[in-house]
Parts: structure tokens; C-alpha cells; sequence
């Protein structure tokens, strides 16, 4: 439906900015509209996410390791876990593993006994929900890392470009708005050190390097 609604509205207006979301428009996805600040929507997303069991044969996307501590398990349970290999002992009429079980690896296929003992431990370790793959705005689309660039960010790398071309512009000759300052400090160095080596030279801000050459 998505894909017919964007097509008929290219087809009215070839060159609207809609059309860039086109080829994004695969599988299961939706839009989420929003005159919000980005980030913070971004964030609402990813913080409502609902807990999910391990099925058989489906991609761990995480790894999942079971920590020791008192089962729900009655003793007569102890074959399952032995067979799992997994450490355990009887407290109090119940099962307790004794020391943490790596059952899961992350990217491999749920087999049916992780399944059946997570479920055993009503341990439910993956979760689902949105997750955001693009962002559209005003005809731009970009990756949602984008948000995660702070103003601090945004400055360290003016700040590192400026650099840059203060140094190129140094080392060509040729002045920039970004070198100035740059050649400003290198011109009152220059004149100080003439100021220094002549006696009969001199200005306001270099008497005092003057006067510490001398003692």
C-alpha cells in the first residue's frame, strides 16, 4: 500500500522527494511521522521494546548466559540439566545451578533443549520491537546514527577542519580567514625578535621580552 501511495504520487510529480523512499520500501516496515525533535523520538522507539522467548531454530541475536542461582525445578528435573551439562545441586527441594551456563551463542540457531530449559526457568532473553533502519526529512534521508552526533561532536570536527586549512594555507602561502590568526602570532613573533636584536627598536608589547633577554 505504502509503495502504491508514493507511486501514484510520482506519477502526478516525477521529481518529488518522495521517490528516494522507494527502494527503502521492502519487507516489513512502517513510517513513524513526527514534528518532534528526532532524538528524542528515537529514543521513546527503542526504549518499548516487549521480552521474548527463545524458539527453536530461530538467531540468537544476543548471547545469553545463565547465571547460577536457585531453579523452580523439583529434583526430579536433575537428568534434563545433566544432560545440558550444566553443575547443579539440591537446595531445600530444589534444583540449584552452581555456576554460571554460557547456553546461547549470539547469531547461532536455538536448539530445542536451550529452549526447553529457558523456558523450564521462565527466563525470557530477547526482545522485540522497531527498529529504525533510515529518517526522512525535508527530502533528505540519512542513518540514524546521525543522532547520536552531540554539539560536541559537531564543534571537535569544525574545530579539527579548521585546523587543517590553517595548515595548508600556512604551508602554500596563501592566507584564509582560518590562518590568520596563525600569521597574526607569527608576524609578532617576527617583529619581537627584531626588537630584541635592535636597541635602537622597539614597541609597547615587546619591552617585556626585551627586558627578560637582558637579565
Amino acid at each position: 500500500m505504502m509503495r502504491k501511495i508514493i507511486n501514484d504520487i510520482l506519477a502526478k510529480n516525477p521529481e518529488h522527494p518522495f521517490g528516494a523512499m522507494l527502494p527503502l520500501i521492502v519487507g516489513n516496515i512502517g513510517f513513524v511521522f513526527t514534528n518532534n525533535e528526532l532524538g528524542a523520538v528515537r529514543d521513546v522507539i527503542l526504549a518499548n521494546r516487549v521480552p521474548a522467548p527463545a524458539r527453536v531454530g530461530g538467531v540468537a541475536p544476543i548471547s545469553v548466559v545463565v547465571p547460577p542461582g536457585a531453579t523452580d525445578c523439583d529434583p526430579g528435573q536433575t537428568a534434563f540439566f545433566q544432560a545440558l551439562g550444566i553443575s547443579t545441586k539440591i537446595v531445600k527441594g530444589r534444583i540449584e545451578i552452581t555456576s554460571p551456563v554460557d547456553l546461547i551463542t549470539a547469531g547461532e540457531k536455538v536448539g530445542p533443549s536451550e529452549a526447553a530449559l529457558l523456558q523450564k526457568l521462565d527466563v525470557k532473553p530477547f526482545t522485540y520491537g522497531l527498529v529504525i533502519s533510515n529518517i526522512y526529512d525535508n527530502g533528505s534521508i540519512f542513518s540514524p546514527a546521525v543522532l547520536d552526533i552531540t554539539d560536541d561532536d559537531l564543534i571537535a570536527g569544525f574545530s579539527d577542519a579548521c585546523g587543517s586549512v590553517a595548515g595548508l594555507s600556512m604551508t602554500i602561502g596563501f592566507p584564509t580567514l582560518a590562518s590568520a590568526p596563525n600569521s597574526m602570532i607569527n608576524a609578532f613573533k617576527t617583529l619581537v625578535s627584531i626588537a630584541v636584536e635592535c636597541d635602537g627598536y622597539s614597541f609597547e608589547k615587546a619591552e617585556a621580552y626585551k627586558a627578560a633577554v637582558k637579565k
